[in-house]
């Protein structure tokens, strides 16, 4: 059994799929072992095929189910228009917030609400810890180019400070890690059209566009506007070390296929039954570098 008992959370979806197969994707979820599941677009605020009702009325069901539920924001906010509809996902008085941009950190203190920082809200050290904490964050999910020597040395300033009790901590430890976000639509340029006209192309590529060296080596995967690894971060075999450092949450990422059998695989190795040791670790595609602070692109036995 884990010495600290560690949740399963789920991400926000970060690829562009029709409404229904959203749907069906998040009723399947319902029935797995998730405690949190994380809604909302955090990518691109012209994937509209959820509108924010829709969103929220998604979270009802969820919650009604016994899923705790998190509203997630954008990471990277271009519009005034985007600014409105963050507003109203601050604003939403029934469900917290994922802020995944300042912004949002700025209208929640404001109204004195507690949020969830994401993994875009760049938090390497004690000192931002305590500014945000006094601002209102009760859980930060740890950068995802951070490793576990690092984030054990900051558990432990954060327990010494003592200044932070409420604070849980939560890692991205399942799925093509989000690295990047650029002003630039890297699927628009891909397909050849422009960014303010892309006709919607990324619902094309419901896993995003694998970008490979001239060797042919999978390096990135491109999802509109932000870059992912192009292989599937995986801290299965790291969750003992996870309870031991302090983490509180384990966040796994959703993607298309596959996705129940990688949360039974987690919450057994959560709960100690034996068949999690039975089956062996597919390794071919997937990393774990960072986790051992080495790059990211490798794997660590």
């Amino acid at each position: 059994m884990m010495q600290n008992r560690m949740q399963l959370t789920l991400g926000p979806l970060l690829y562009f799929w029709p409404k229904q197969d959203v749907y069906n994707f998040y009723a399947g979820m319902a029935e797995t072992a998730v405690e949190t599941i994380y809604l909302g677009e955090t990518v691109c605020s012209k994937r509209r095929q959820l509108k924010t009702d829709e969103w929220l009325g998604l979270a009802r069901e969820l919650q009604s189910c016994g899923k705790q539920v998190v509203l997630s924001g954008l990471a990277l906010l271009e519009a005034e228009s985007e600014l409105k509809t963050l507003r109203r996902i601050c604003n939403n008085g029934e469900f917290q917030v994922e802020a995944n941009d300042m912004a949002a950190v700025q209208l929640l203190s404001q109204q004195g609400l507690t949020f969830t920082t994401g993994p875009s809200i760049n938090i390497y050290n004690l000192q931002v810890l305590k500014r945000l904490y006094r601002n209102g964050m009760r859980r930060w999910v740890m950068p995802v180019e951070l490793g576990a020597e690092t984030l054990s040395a900051l558990l432990q300033q954060v327990a010494q400070d003592g200044s932070m009790p409420e604070l849980e901590t939560e890692v991205f430890a399942y799925g093509c890690l989000p690295l990047a976000y650029a002003a630039r639509c890297f699927t628009a340029r891909y397909r050849n059209v422009p960014k303010d006209n892309c006709e919607f192309c990324c619902i094309e590529y419901p896993d995003g566009l694998v970008m490979r060296s001239q060797e042919g080596k999978a390096l990135f995967t491109m999802n509109g506007i932000q870059t992912l690894s192009a292989e599937h971060y995986n801290l299965e075999h790291e969750l003992t070390r996870m309870a031991e450092i302090g983490v509180d949450k384990v966040r796994i990422s959703p993607q298309r296929e596959g996705l129940v059998e990688v949360i039974k695989r987690f919450d057994d190795r959560l709960n100690g039954r034996s068949g999690a040791e039975v089956i062996p670790l597919v390794r071919q595609g997937q990393c774990n570098g960072y986790w051992y602070g080495e790059p990211g692109i490798q794997w660590v036995e």
